[in-house]
Protein backbone atom coordinates (compact mmCIF):
# COMPACT_ATOMS: atom_id res chain seq x y z
CA UNK A 1 0.00 0.00 0.00
CA UNK A 2 1.73 3.33 -1.28
CA UNK A 3 1.67 6.24 1.21
CA UNK A 4 -0.90 8.97 0.97
CA UNK A 5 0.92 11.94 -0.99
CA UNK A 6 0.14 15.09 1.50
CA UNK A 7 1.93 18.24 -0.03
CA UNK A 8 0.91 20.80 1.79
CA UNK A 9 2.16 19.98 5.62
CA UNK A 10 3.83 16.55 5.75
CA UNK A 11 4.67 15.52 9.21
CA UNK A 12 8.22 13.11 9.83
CA UNK A 13 6.20 10.45 9.49
CA UNK A 14 4.43 11.46 6.29
CA UNK A 15 7.94 11.85 4.70
CA UNK A 16 9.20 8.55 6.28
CA UNK A 17 6.36 6.65 4.67
CA UNK A 18 6.63 8.64 1.50
CA UNK A 19 10.22 7.43 0.89
CA UNK A 20 9.76 4.30 2.46
CA UNK A 21 6.96 3.86 -0.12
CA UNK A 22 8.54 5.26 -3.45
CA UNK A 23 12.16 5.32 -3.19
CA UNK A 24 14.84 3.34 -4.35
CA UNK A 25 18.10 4.31 -2.42
CA UNK A 26 21.72 3.95 -3.97
CA UNK A 27 23.18 1.05 -1.85
CA UNK A 28 19.65 -0.12 -0.51
CA UNK A 29 19.42 -3.29 1.52
CA UNK A 30 16.10 -4.47 0.56
CA UNK A 31 15.35 -6.12 4.00
CA UNK A 32 16.22 -3.32 6.27
CA UNK A 33 15.33 -0.33 4.68
CA UNK A 34 11.66 -2.01 4.23
CA UNK A 35 11.16 -2.56 7.75
CA UNK A 36 13.28 0.78 8.75
CA UNK A 37 13.49 3.17 6.01
CA UNK A 38 15.29 6.29 6.35
CA UNK A 39 16.07 8.80 8.19
CA UNK A 40 15.03 12.15 6.40
CA UNK A 41 17.52 15.24 7.16
CA UNK A 42 15.44 18.68 6.76
CA UNK A 43 18.46 21.05 7.44
CA UNK A 44 22.40 21.59 7.32
CA UNK A 45 24.18 24.30 8.50
CA UNK A 46 28.09 24.27 9.09
CA UNK A 47 28.77 20.76 10.34
CA UNK A 48 25.57 19.97 11.56
CA UNK A 49 22.82 18.08 10.27
CA UNK A 50 19.06 18.67 11.43
CA UNK A 51 16.48 15.55 10.95
CA UNK A 52 12.74 16.23 10.36
CA UNK A 53 11.96 16.02 13.74
CA UNK A 54 14.55 18.66 14.95
CA UNK A 55 17.58 16.17 16.26
CA UNK A 56 21.05 17.79 15.47
CA UNK A 57 23.18 16.17 14.30
CA UNK A 58 27.08 16.42 13.66
CA UNK A 59 27.71 15.12 10.29
CA UNK A 60 31.56 13.96 10.49
CA UNK A 61 31.15 11.86 7.22
CA UNK A 62 30.49 15.26 5.22
CA UNK A 63 27.75 14.21 3.20
CA UNK A 64 29.63 11.81 1.43
CA UNK A 65 33.38 13.06 1.29
CA UNK A 66 31.84 16.03 0.01
CA UNK A 67 30.72 19.25 1.84
CA UNK A 68 33.85 20.74 2.31
CA UNK A 69 33.01 24.66 3.01
CA UNK A 70 30.42 23.34 4.85
CA UNK A 71 26.11 23.96 4.46
CA UNK A 72 23.89 26.61 4.60
CA UNK A 73 26.27 29.31 3.00
CA UNK A 74 24.60 32.32 1.49
CA UNK A 75 26.77 33.50 -0.67
CA UNK A 76 26.78 30.17 -2.14
CA UNK A 77 23.11 29.89 -2.56
CA UNK A 78 23.45 33.62 -3.60
CA UNK A 79 25.89 32.77 -6.38
CA UNK A 80 23.60 29.89 -7.39
CA UNK A 81 20.56 31.92 -7.48
CA UNK A 82 22.05 34.99 -9.37
CA UNK A 83 23.31 32.36 -11.96
CA UNK A 84 19.86 30.68 -12.28
CA UNK A 85 18.60 34.36 -13.30
CA UNK A 86 20.71 35.11 -15.53
CA UNK A 87 21.53 31.88 -17.59
CA UNK A 88 19.72 28.61 -15.81
CA UNK A 89 21.36 25.80 -18.88
CA UNK A 90 23.43 25.63 -21.99
CA UNK A 91 24.91 23.39 -23.58
CA UNK A 92 28.52 22.72 -24.15
CA UNK A 93 28.45 20.37 -27.07
CA UNK A 94 31.20 20.90 -29.88
CA UNK A 95 31.76 24.98 -29.72
CA UNK A 96 29.86 25.89 -27.24
CA UNK A 97 30.48 27.08 -24.12
CA UNK A 98 29.53 29.63 -21.16
CA UNK A 99 31.04 32.21 -19.03
CA UNK A 100 31.23 30.34 -15.67
CA UNK A 101 32.44 27.11 -17.62
CA UNK A 102 35.44 28.98 -19.06
CA UNK A 103 35.98 30.71 -16.30
CA UNK A 104 36.27 27.15 -14.08
CA UNK A 105 37.62 25.70 -16.81
CA UNK A 106 40.99 28.72 -16.49
CA UNK A 107 40.86 28.26 -12.70
CA UNK A 108 40.95 24.56 -12.46
CA UNK A 109 43.98 24.61 -14.96
CA UNK A 110 45.65 27.46 -12.44
CA UNK A 111 45.20 24.72 -9.72
CA UNK A 112 45.95 21.30 -11.04
CA UNK A 113 49.89 20.67 -11.28
CA UNK A 114 52.27 20.99 -13.91
CA UNK A 115 51.01 20.82 -17.12
CA UNK A 116 47.32 19.76 -16.74
CA UNK A 117 45.54 22.45 -18.31
CA UNK A 118 42.68 21.32 -20.23
CA UNK A 119 39.18 20.00 -18.38
CA UNK A 120 36.19 18.27 -19.47
CA UNK A 121 33.04 18.76 -17.12
CA UNK A 122 30.95 15.47 -15.89
CA UNK A 123 28.05 14.96 -14.15
CA UNK A 124 29.74 13.94 -11.13
CA UNK A 125 33.16 11.91 -9.75
CA UNK A 126 31.54 8.20 -11.86
CA UNK A 127 31.28 9.99 -14.85
CA UNK A 128 34.56 11.84 -14.31
CA UNK A 129 36.29 8.41 -14.35
CA UNK A 130 34.00 6.45 -16.92
CA UNK A 131 35.60 9.26 -19.36
CA UNK A 132 38.68 9.28 -18.18
CA UNK A 133 38.81 5.54 -18.47
CA UNK A 134 37.31 5.66 -21.98
CA UNK A 135 39.54 8.29 -22.88
CA UNK A 136 42.68 5.75 -22.29
CA UNK A 137 41.67 4.04 -25.71
CA UNK A 138 40.83 7.43 -27.51
CA UNK A 139 44.91 8.62 -26.65
CA UNK A 140 46.64 5.37 -27.41
CA UNK A 141 44.96 4.54 -30.95
CA UNK A 142 46.17 8.46 -31.35
CA UNK A 143 49.56 7.66 -30.97
CA UNK A 144 49.17 4.63 -33.02
CA UNK A 145 48.50 1.96 -30.36
CA UNK A 146 44.86 0.96 -30.69
CA UNK A 147 45.54 -2.17 -29.12
CA UNK A 148 46.54 -0.26 -25.87
CA UNK A 149 43.50 0.03 -23.89
CA UNK A 150 43.46 -2.06 -20.91
CA UNK A 151 43.30 -0.86 -17.08
CA UNK A 152 44.93 -1.36 -14.27
CA UNK A 153 43.37 -0.44 -11.22
CA UNK A 154 43.57 -2.13 -7.42
CA UNK A 155 41.57 -4.29 -4.93
CA UNK A 156 39.56 -2.44 -2.53
CA UNK A 157 39.38 0.60 -4.72
CA UNK A 158 36.47 2.86 -5.25
CA UNK A 159 35.93 4.53 -8.58
CA UNK A 160 31.96 4.92 -9.02
CA UNK A 161 29.21 3.09 -10.04
CA UNK A 162 28.58 3.49 -14.04
CA UNK A 163 28.98 -0.05 -15.60
CA UNK A 164 32.31 0.63 -16.50
CA UNK A 165 33.76 2.79 -13.35
CA UNK A 166 32.32 0.23 -11.12
CA UNK A 167 33.92 -2.56 -13.37
CA UNK A 168 37.62 -0.86 -12.78
CA UNK A 169 36.70 -0.28 -9.03
CA UNK A 170 37.03 -3.56 -6.81
CA UNK A 171 35.58 -3.32 -3.15
CA UNK A 172 34.27 -6.15 -2.03
CA UNK A 173 30.67 -4.62 -0.76
CA UNK A 174 30.25 -3.46 -4.53
CA UNK A 175 30.16 -6.60 -6.12
CA UNK A 176 26.69 -8.45 -6.14
CA UNK A 177 25.29 -11.78 -7.89
CA UNK A 178 22.63 -9.89 -9.44
CA UNK A 179 24.63 -7.32 -11.29
CA UNK A 180 27.36 -7.99 -14.21
CA UNK A 181 30.71 -6.40 -14.65
CA UNK A 182 33.38 -6.13 -17.39
CA UNK A 183 36.07 -8.29 -16.99
CA UNK A 184 38.05 -8.16 -20.15
CA UNK A 185 40.50 -5.17 -20.40
CA UNK A 186 40.46 -4.88 -16.62
CA UNK A 187 43.50 -5.63 -14.35
CA UNK A 188 43.65 -5.75 -10.56
CA UNK A 189 46.65 -5.50 -8.55
CA UNK A 190 46.49 -6.11 -4.79
CA UNK A 191 45.52 -3.64 -2.23
CA UNK A 192 48.50 -1.61 -0.93
CA UNK A 193 46.97 -1.81 2.64
CA UNK A 194 50.65 -1.73 5.25
CA UNK A 195 47.99 -2.68 7.91
CA UNK A 196 46.96 -5.56 6.35
CA UNK A 197 50.90 -7.10 4.92
CA UNK A 198 52.08 -10.10 5.30
CA UNK A 199 53.85 -10.15 9.09
CA UNK A 200 57.34 -11.15 7.97
CA UNK A 201 57.55 -8.44 5.74
CA UNK A 202 59.06 -4.73 6.89
CA UNK A 203 56.93 -2.00 5.01
CA UNK A 204 59.23 -1.22 3.16
CA UNK A 205 59.39 -4.88 2.06
CA UNK A 206 56.06 -5.24 1.01
CA UNK A 207 56.53 -1.65 -1.33
CA UNK A 208 59.20 -4.02 -3.16
CA UNK A 209 56.82 -6.86 -3.45
CA UNK A 210 53.73 -4.39 -4.57
CA UNK A 211 56.22 -2.68 -7.30
CA UNK A 212 57.06 -6.20 -8.34
CA UNK A 213 53.29 -7.50 -8.95
CA UNK A 214 52.96 -4.27 -11.20
CA UNK A 215 55.66 -4.86 -13.23
CA UNK A 216 55.07 -8.93 -13.48
CA UNK A 217 51.42 -8.21 -14.74
CA UNK A 218 53.20 -5.84 -17.29
CA UNK A 219 55.45 -8.60 -18.36
CA UNK A 220 52.43 -11.12 -18.50
CA UNK A 221 49.92 -8.99 -20.42
CA UNK A 222 52.24 -6.71 -22.27
CA UNK A 223 53.08 -3.20 -22.22
CA UNK A 224 51.25 -3.15 -25.87
CA UNK A 225 48.04 -3.87 -24.30
CA UNK A 226 47.98 -1.61 -21.07
CA UNK A 227 47.54 2.16 -21.81
CA UNK A 228 46.30 3.22 -18.16
CA UNK A 229 46.45 3.05 -14.69
CA UNK A 230 43.80 4.57 -12.22
CA UNK A 231 44.81 5.02 -8.70
CA UNK A 232 43.18 7.02 -5.53
CA UNK A 233 45.98 8.66 -3.73
CA UNK A 234 44.43 7.37 -0.88
CA UNK A 235 41.71 4.53 -1.25
CA UNK A 236 38.74 6.17 0.31
CA UNK A 237 35.62 3.95 0.72
CA UNK A 238 38.07 1.16 0.68
CA UNK A 239 39.01 1.74 4.11
CA UNK A 240 41.15 5.28 4.27
CA UNK A 241 43.90 3.14 2.56
CA UNK A 242 47.61 5.16 2.93
CA UNK A 243 49.91 3.57 0.80
CA UNK A 244 53.31 2.58 1.84
CA UNK A 245 55.90 5.37 1.95
CA UNK A 246 57.21 5.81 -2.02
CA UNK A 247 54.48 3.34 -3.05
CA UNK A 248 52.40 6.02 -5.53
CA UNK A 249 55.82 7.24 -6.89
CA UNK A 250 57.41 4.60 -7.56
CA UNK A 251 54.22 3.01 -9.35
CA UNK A 252 54.26 6.45 -11.54
CA UNK A 253 57.44 5.59 -12.35
CA UNK A 254 56.64 2.53 -13.48
CA UNK A 255 54.07 3.36 -15.82
CA UNK A 256 56.65 5.81 -17.44
CA UNK A 257 58.71 3.59 -18.30
CA UNK A 258 56.06 1.56 -20.23
CA UNK A 259 54.17 4.60 -21.50
CA UNK A 260 50.97 3.52 -19.28
CA UNK A 261 48.75 7.04 -18.50
CA UNK A 262 48.89 7.45 -14.74
CA UNK A 263 45.09 8.28 -13.73
CA UNK A 264 44.68 10.14 -10.23
CA UNK A 265 41.19 9.53 -8.76
CA UNK A 266 41.03 12.79 -6.64
CA UNK A 267 37.41 12.56 -6.26
CA UNK A 268 37.66 12.07 -2.23
CA UNK A 269 41.43 13.47 -1.64
CA UNK A 270 40.72 17.19 -4.19
CA UNK A 271 40.16 20.69 -2.58
CA UNK A 272 41.45 20.76 0.45
CA UNK A 273 40.64 17.28 2.22
CA UNK A 274 44.48 16.84 2.65
CA UNK A 275 45.30 20.46 2.69
CA UNK A 276 46.07 20.49 -0.88
CA UNK A 277 44.10 21.49 -4.02
CA UNK A 278 45.17 17.84 -5.38
CA UNK A 279 47.31 15.55 -3.26
CA UNK A 280 49.06 13.70 -5.82
CA UNK A 281 51.85 16.22 -6.33
CA UNK A 282 52.01 17.68 -2.99
CA UNK A 283 51.34 15.06 -0.65
CA UNK A 284 52.81 11.95 -2.62
CA UNK A 285 55.07 14.08 -5.22
CA UNK A 286 53.55 12.42 -8.29
CA UNK A 287 52.39 14.32 -11.60
CA UNK A 288 49.75 12.86 -12.95
CA UNK A 289 48.52 12.52 -16.66
CA UNK A 290 44.95 12.49 -15.81
CA UNK A 291 43.10 13.77 -12.41
CA UNK A 292 39.33 13.15 -11.74
CA UNK A 293 37.81 14.85 -9.07
CA UNK A 294 34.36 16.19 -7.95
CA UNK A 295 32.60 16.30 -4.66
CA UNK A 296 34.49 19.30 -2.84
CA UNK A 297 34.82 20.97 -6.04
CA UNK A 298 31.00 22.39 -5.05
CA UNK A 299 31.45 21.53 -1.33
CA UNK A 300 28.15 19.46 -2.60
CA UNK A 301 26.15 22.55 -3.25
CA UNK A 302 25.21 21.32 -6.79
CA UNK A 303 26.35 17.93 -8.70
CA UNK A 304 29.22 18.46 -10.72
CA UNK A 305 32.89 16.34 -11.97
CA UNK A 306 35.69 17.79 -13.70
CA UNK A 307 38.54 15.24 -15.81
CA UNK A 308 41.67 17.56 -16.16
CA UNK A 309 44.26 16.43 -18.43
CA UNK A 310 47.57 17.47 -19.47
CA UNK A 311 48.91 19.58 -22.57
CA UNK A 312 50.86 16.31 -23.64
CA UNK A 313 47.02 13.84 -23.62
CA UNK A 314 45.57 16.66 -25.69
CA UNK A 315 48.09 17.49 -28.18
CA UNK A 316 48.31 13.99 -29.33
CA UNK A 317 44.37 13.32 -29.38
CA UNK A 318 44.55 16.72 -31.09
CA UNK A 319 47.23 16.44 -33.47
CA UNK A 320 45.66 14.71 -36.72
CA UNK A 321 43.24 17.47 -36.48
CA UNK A 322 39.64 15.88 -37.73
CA UNK A 323 38.69 13.60 -34.92
CA UNK A 324 35.51 13.63 -32.72
CA UNK A 325 36.03 13.04 -28.77
CA UNK A 326 32.36 11.26 -28.68
CA UNK A 327 31.97 11.77 -25.12
CA UNK A 328 29.95 14.14 -22.79
CA UNK A 329 26.93 14.57 -21.07
CA UNK A 330 24.11 16.75 -21.38
CA UNK A 331 24.83 19.08 -18.41
CA UNK A 332 28.79 18.90 -18.51
CA UNK A 333 29.85 22.73 -17.92
CA UNK A 334 26.78 23.58 -16.33
CA UNK A 335 27.06 27.14 -16.15
CA UNK A 336 24.81 26.82 -12.57
CA UNK A 337 27.27 24.25 -10.96
CA UNK A 338 29.93 25.52 -12.52
CA UNK A 339 28.87 29.46 -10.77
CA UNK A 340 28.51 27.09 -7.72
CA UNK A 341 32.33 25.93 -7.98
CA UNK A 342 33.99 29.35 -8.78
CA UNK A 343 32.19 30.72 -5.53
CA UNK A 344 33.36 27.45 -3.61
CA UNK A 345 37.13 28.05 -4.49
CA UNK A 346 36.51 31.39 -3.99
CA UNK A 347 35.31 31.13 -0.44
CA UNK A 348 38.01 28.77 0.05
CA UNK A 349 41.02 30.75 -1.05
CA UNK A 350 39.59 33.78 1.09
CA UNK A 351 39.61 31.86 4.12
CA UNK A 352 42.67 29.70 3.93
CA UNK A 353 40.40 27.27 3.91
CA UNK A 354 43.27 24.31 3.07
CA UNK A 355 45.97 26.25 5.91
CA UNK A 356 43.11 25.32 8.42
CA UNK A 357 43.15 21.82 7.32
CA UNK A 358 46.78 21.48 7.55
CA UNK A 359 46.71 22.62 11.15
CA UNK A 360 43.59 21.03 12.25
CA UNK A 361 43.90 17.46 10.44
CA UNK A 362 46.87 16.72 12.50
CA UNK A 363 44.89 17.40 15.77
CA UNK A 364 41.38 15.41 14.27
CA UNK A 365 44.23 12.41 13.74
CA UNK A 366 45.94 12.90 17.04
CA UNK A 367 42.78 12.44 18.87
CA UNK A 368 41.05 9.47 17.28
CA UNK A 369 44.51 7.64 17.17
CA UNK A 370 43.53 7.33 21.11
CA UNK A 371 40.76 5.51 20.38
CA UNK A 372 43.58 2.49 19.22
CA UNK A 373 43.26 1.72 23.08
CA UNK A 374 40.05 0.24 23.14
CA UNK A 375 39.95 -3.50 22.75
CA UNK A 376 37.79 -3.52 20.04
CA UNK A 377 39.86 -0.65 17.89
CA UNK A 378 42.75 -2.91 15.64
CA UNK A 379 43.61 0.25 13.83
CA UNK A 380 43.18 3.74 13.25
CA UNK A 381 44.67 5.26 10.26
CA UNK A 382 44.09 8.52 8.09
CA UNK A 383 45.56 11.62 6.88
CA UNK A 384 43.93 15.25 6.68
CA UNK A 385 40.36 15.20 7.35
CA UNK A 386 40.05 11.70 6.51
CA UNK A 387 39.99 8.49 9.20
CA UNK A 388 38.86 5.23 9.28
CA UNK A 389 38.61 3.20 12.77
CA UNK A 390 39.16 -0.60 12.07
CA UNK A 391 36.98 -2.52 14.52
CA UNK A 392 38.75 -6.15 15.05
CA UNK A 393 38.17 -9.18 17.36
CA UNK A 394 41.95 -9.57 18.54
CA UNK A 395 44.45 -7.07 18.11
CA UNK A 396 47.50 -9.71 17.79
CA UNK A 397 45.98 -11.24 14.80
CA UNK A 398 44.04 -8.72 13.24
CA UNK A 399 41.40 -10.91 12.98
CA UNK A 400 37.92 -9.38 12.40
CA UNK A 401 34.30 -10.14 14.15
CA UNK A 402 31.57 -12.30 12.32
CA UNK A 403 29.97 -10.39 10.03
CA UNK A 404 26.88 -11.06 11.77
CA UNK A 405 28.28 -9.20 14.84
CA UNK A 406 27.37 -5.67 12.87
CA UNK A 407 29.70 -4.52 15.31
CA UNK A 408 30.28 -1.01 12.82
CA UNK A 409 26.60 -0.07 12.34
CA UNK A 410 26.18 -0.58 15.78
CA UNK A 411 29.00 1.46 16.85
CA UNK A 412 26.90 4.40 14.15
CA UNK A 413 23.56 3.79 15.56
CA UNK A 414 24.72 4.12 18.87
CA UNK A 415 26.74 7.28 17.72
CA UNK A 416 24.19 9.01 15.97
CA UNK A 417 21.55 8.43 19.06
CA UNK A 418 24.36 10.73 20.64
CA UNK A 419 24.48 13.12 18.05
CA UNK A 420 27.18 11.75 16.17
CA UNK A 421 26.96 11.07 12.15
CA UNK A 422 29.93 8.39 11.45
CA UNK A 423 29.80 5.54 8.40
CA UNK A 424 29.98 2.32 9.20
CA UNK A 425 31.32 0.13 6.14
CA UNK A 426 32.19 -3.80 6.98
CA UNK A 427 34.22 -3.98 9.93
CA UNK A 428 35.29 -0.06 9.57
CA UNK A 429 33.68 3.40 10.51
CA UNK A 430 35.00 5.84 8.50
CA UNK A 431 35.08 9.68 8.68
CA UNK A 432 35.74 12.89 6.38
CA UNK A 433 34.23 16.21 7.92
CA UNK A 434 33.61 19.27 6.27
CA UNK A 435 37.34 21.21 6.33
CA UNK A 436 35.82 24.08 8.35
CA UNK A 437 35.37 21.75 11.59
CA UNK A 438 37.43 23.15 14.40
CA UNK A 439 39.36 21.53 17.26
CA UNK A 440 36.64 21.38 20.03
CA UNK A 441 34.15 19.70 17.25
CA UNK A 442 37.07 17.30 16.96
CA UNK A 443 37.05 16.82 21.05
CA UNK A 444 33.29 15.80 20.33
CA UNK A 445 33.61 13.15 17.70
CA UNK A 446 36.62 11.55 19.34
CA UNK A 447 34.67 11.73 22.62
CA UNK A 448 31.38 10.42 21.37
CA UNK A 449 32.79 7.71 19.35
CA UNK A 450 34.66 6.43 21.93
CA UNK A 451 31.54 5.73 23.90
CA UNK A 452 29.50 4.35 21.49
CA UNK A 453 32.68 1.85 20.71
CA UNK A 454 32.84 0.82 24.70
CA UNK A 455 29.13 0.64 24.34
CA UNK A 456 29.09 -1.78 21.77
CA UNK A 457 32.23 -3.68 23.09
CA UNK A 458 30.35 -4.12 26.22
CA UNK A 459 27.42 -5.62 24.72
CA UNK A 460 29.19 -8.02 22.20
CA UNK A 461 30.89 -9.03 25.48
CA UNK A 462 27.87 -10.06 27.51
CA UNK A 463 26.67 -11.83 23.81
CA UNK A 464 29.98 -14.21 24.44
CA UNK A 465 32.42 -12.41 21.67
CA UNK A 466 35.34 -12.83 22.79
CA UNK A 467 37.91 -9.13 22.21
CA UNK A 468 41.52 -9.55 22.55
Amino acid sequence: MTAAFKPNSPSPVDLWEMDRGHSLHPWTNFGPFEKDGALVISKGEGCYLWDAEGRRYFDAVGGLWCTNIGLGRKEMAQAISDQVERLAFSNTFVDMTNDPTAKLAAKLAELAPGDLNRVMFTTGGSTAVDTAVRMVAFYQHSRGYPQKTDIVARDYSYHGSTYLAQSVGKRPGDRVEEFRYKTDGIHHLSCPNPYRRPAHLTEAQYCDDLIAEFEALIARVGADKIGGFIAEPIQASGGIIIPPEGYLYRMWQVCQRHDILFIADEVVTGFGRLGHWFASLDEFGVQPDVITSAKGLTSGYLPLGAMILSDKVWNTMAEVGERWFTAGFTYSGHPVSCAAGLKNIEIMEREDILGHVRKVGPYFQSRLKELEALPLVGNVRGRGLMLCVENVADKETKAVLPDEANESKRISDIAESLGLMVRPLGHLNVMSPPLVITEAQVDFVAETLERAIRQVSDELVREGVKLG
